[in-house]
């Protein structure tokens, strides 16, 4: 177990106080399996004015006892990880050195009385026994407290993390519930959900995340707890659904949430495919088909707009139903599916940037492309009614929606061709344009007229350039368009057309590029 410098010096500290001091929660879960934790969070039998005192750069702006202590890291910049890139330059020193500062919660020992409004502790109880303290948490998973026995107390020491001596408490055999994978609330389970009903949420998103199985027991007091969920505000139930949806496994987190009651509650639409029958172009009804779709996306690893989008793509097609059985019509879905999209989104007080995206790409997922009847200028538009930004993610969309339907392949060829056209389309143009100088320089520099002669000059200064880029400075072309005017009208028309000849070459080149690129022909 590594365990970073940081979090032993403040542990260290506590104990030299003489306080005891225990990591707790989902890093030490974490820990025992071998994953990276997001976070750590320490518990101490300290109190709040305690644990300032021994920290004084640390917050404490909360009724439950948790003081946030900030710790400071110092990184050379040249060496910037993906986490301090976030950190502007303003906050580099002299010597090149970044300064990071994180936020490490410590919180008393706690007992918590009645959850009134399903959320919060009516009163909070500071206690000096741990053991009080892992009885009020969610799963047996998160209910294991692991002591560090000699932890640093100096911030200057190395650490010696590598094979340290623990003492572990976990009352309610976590570990053994960690090993076989199983979720499992801690004590009374519908007492649990009482106190906070988001729990019955975590309980399906850490089952999707960890990819555990959740105890039968704890499943059914879910099932008869699910209507609780309705008094959690729309912004906790936003960020748990967010976890879920970005997890390795949400195709398994959805199928629990419709199966446990609480599908209905927060994505009634989504509910509203379950059962319902497609037609012979699918293999699966809409609600199987949706899952799916999602599921392959992660399985992809796209990005949460795009799982957002795969799950919620078809959620109009019950309202748009015509027909039963093989020949049953759709006509519009995608059109009423966007806008129950941006429906639940603004319920669920989603970001407006991503609410936008996320509709994007289901109001355009049922774009029409066959090899050989659509044209560039469709393909423009295609690219310019969903944006440039877009466009990738769209595509994204598509695959995992084909691999949802049950069809072999999620990138047929005229999938791949639509990416080659879609490329095609967008890059600059190869012309005259892409020359430092342009017709106004022409006429400026050798005093002519308007005519054909410009064409002629600017398209032989294009044939030297396409050969050698590094020509193409204002400097060079000025001094050889000089050169090129002293040159009989006869010659120059030839140097002219060796110019266009030469760019067709290498619009074709770029073209079999691109198209060698995306397979096809």
């Amino acid at each position: 177990m590594k365990i970073p410098e940081y979090v032993q010096n403040i542990m260290g500290k506590l104990e030299g106080s003489g306080y005891e001091a225990y990591l707790v929660g989902g890093c030490v879960r974490d820990l025992f399996m071998e994953r990276k934790p997001y976070d750590w969070d320490i518990t101490t039998n300290a109190k709040p004015e305690e644990i300032q005192k021994i920290f004084p750069d640390s917050v404490y702006e909360n009724d439950f006892g948790t003081v946030g202590v900030k710790v400071r890291q110092f990184y050379n910049s040249k060496y910037r990880t993906g986490n301090i890139e976030k950190i502007s330059a303003d906050d580099s020193n002299e010597s090149g050195m970044i300064e990071k500062v994180e936020i490490v919660e410590v919180t008393p020992y706690r007992k918590e009385t009645v959850y009134s409004d399903k959320r919060h502790p009516d009163r909070v109880e500071f206690t000096s026994d741990i053991r009080d303290d892992l009885c009020r948490r969610d799963f047996t998973i998160n209910s294991i407290a692991l002591k560090i026995r000699n932890p640093k107390s100096e911030i200057r020491n190395k650490p010696q993390i590598q094979n340290p001596k623990f003492e572990i408490v976990d009352p309610f055999d976590g570990q053994k519930y960690i090993e076989a994978k199983i979720i499992k609330a801690v004590g009374n389970a519908e007492e649990r959900f009482d106190e906070d009903a988001l729990r019955l949420m975590r309980a399906v998103r850490f089952s999707a995340q960890l990819n555990f199985n959740i105890d039968e027991e704890t499943k059914s007091a879910i099932k008869s707890k699910a209507n609780l969920l309705k008094m959690v505000s729309h912004e906790r139930v936003r960020d748990e659904l967010v976890k879920l949806v970005g997890s390795e496994n949400p195709e398994k987190g959805i199928i629990l949430m419709q199966e446990l009651g609480l599908l209905k509650i927060v994505l009634p639409e989504v509910e509203e495919g379950f059962g319902v029958d497609q037609n012979k172009h699918h293999k699966y009804n809409v609600f199987d088909h949706s899952v799916k779709s999602l599921g392959f996306a992660a399985e992809y690893n796209y990005n949460i707009y795009v799982r957002f989008a795969s799950l919620f793509h078809d959620i109009g097609k019950p309202r748009s139903k015509e027909g039963e059985g093989l020949d049953a019509t759709f006509h519009g879905h995608e059109y009423i599916s966007a806008k129950m999209t941006a429906k639940i989104l603004e319920r669920l007080k989603f970001p407006k940037d991503f609410a936008e995206k996320v509709y994007t790409l289901v109001r355009y997922h049922m774009f029409y492309y066959n090899v050989g009847e659509v044209t560039d200028k469709s393909v423009r538009r295609l690219v310019r009614k969903v944006g440039p930004e877009n466009i990738g993610e769209l595509l994204e969309v598509r695959q995992a929606e084909r691999k949802g339907s049950g069809v072999p392949k999620a990138e047929p060829y005229k999938l791949r061709h639509l990416k080659y056209m879609i490329e095609k389309v967008s890059r600059d143009p190869l012309t005259v344009g892409m020359l430092k100088v342009d017709g106004n320089d022409v006429m400026k520099t050798l005093a002519i007229e308007p005519g054909r002669r410009i064409g002629y000059i600017l398209n032989a200064l294009l044939e030297e350039v396409i050969d050698n880029p590094d020509l193409n400075t204002k400097e060079y072309l000025l001094k050889r368009m000089e050169e090129l005017n002293q040159i009989g009208e006869k010659d120059l028309i030839e140097l002219a057309q060796a110019g266009k000849n030469k760019l067709e070459e290498e619009i074709e080149k770029e073209d079999e590029s691109i198209k060698n690129r995306f397979y096809v022909k």
